[in-house]
């Protein structure tokens, strides 16, 4: 009960930065989607004269503010928690000051396995649950029978990369929070489904840098599709 206050609070202060969050990714989108009207203009500009920064620069803008709101909800996130884990255990130091025992010290705990509760009714149907390791194998699957069209459509999936993985994590720390706050599991748990978050977070940097990267690594040829001269029948003619 002690606790209780600190992790209320916690939570609020982590759906604040959540909202913040998204709030961020939404104006970057809308400036973005300004910008890249002038980049109609400016892209082949660029291409023309080697300068990369005219290419493209509603991407890059949303790129970078994407990743600058990134790591400043991270950063705000682990203030939070580390706030309150500094709290908590403030709240355990005065609880053992006046000698009042915790839940975990008193709670019953059985001495062996439990059976889980049956998750499917008469027809052996299921009924609830989250099984996060059958939406992955889609995934696999999908990919492993992926068969693209045209490079172009490999590189709109690349670029979808960032938030893809975003959303991963998303689960993850949401699984965190809800650990911490509503399921009967210890914080230690809690704390993994964090780290788990952290790591996809980086896998996100790193794929944000996929766009670019493959854009540097086929300028001419995207060029021809995005940018064809004398339009894409033309174009064709240096097709091999």
């Amino acid at each position: 009960m002690r606790k209780a206050p600190a992790r209320k609070a916690a939570r609020r202060a982590l759906r604040k930065s959540a909202a913040r969050f998204q709030g961020r990714r939404l104006l970057a989108a809308l400036l973005a989607g300004a910008l890249g009207l002038v980049g109609f203009i400016t892209s082949p500009i660029g291409r023309k004269l080697g300068w990369t920064w005219l290419i493209h620069p509603g991407r890059r803008l949303y790129t970078r503010l994407t990743r600058t709101a990134v790591e400043e909800r991270r950063a705000r996130d682990t203030h939070i928690r580390d706030r309150l884990a500094d709290e908590e255990a403030a709240a355990d130091a005065e609880a053992a000051g006046d000698g009042t025992e915790q839940i975990g010290d008193t709670a019953e705990r059985p001495e062996g396995p439990v059976p889980a509760p049956s998750t499917s009714n008469d027809k052996g149907e299921s009924v609830s649950g989250f099984r996060f390791e059958e939406y992955a194998a889609e995934m696999e699957s999908a990919a492993q029978q992926y068969e693209p069209e045209s490079a172009m459509e490999i590189l709109a999936m690349v670029e979808g990369l960032p938030a893809a993985l975003t959303s991963v994590a998303s689960v993850m720390q949401i699984l965190a929070e809800r650990a911490d706050s509503e399921f009967p599991l210890e914080k230690e748990v809690a704390d993994g489904f964090n780290d788990i978050f952290g790591a996809l977070m980086s896998a996100v940097a790193v794929a944000e840098d996929m766009g670019p990267l493959f854009r540097t690594a086929h300028e001419q040829d995207i060029a021809r599709h995005e940018d064809p001269r004398n339009g894409s029948e033309a174009e064709k003619g240096w097709n091999v």
